[in-house]
């Protein structure tokens, strides 16, 4: 049985993905991940795709909610 991953959308943040999960680019590229990584959701990380918590400098707002 494989592990859960989970998908943690923070408020104001980054996407927080934990678990065994493999993240590969449009062109079949693999980024090297830990068990424990964040994706950017502002846009603006100079390493995108992961967060370089740059959305604090920003002041970046987003806080969805599952209905």
């Amino acid at each position: 049985m494989s592990e859960k991953v989970v998908i943690k959308v923070n408020d104001n943040g980054s996407l927080r993905i934990t678990g065994d999960v493999e993240l590969i680019d449009a062109e079949g590229n693999v980024f090297e991940t830990k068990k424990s990584f964040s994706l950017c959701r502002c846009g603006h990380s100079a390493k995108k795709p992961f967060c370089d918590g740059t959305h604090r400098k920003i002041d970046f707002e987003s806080a969805p909610r599952a209905e």
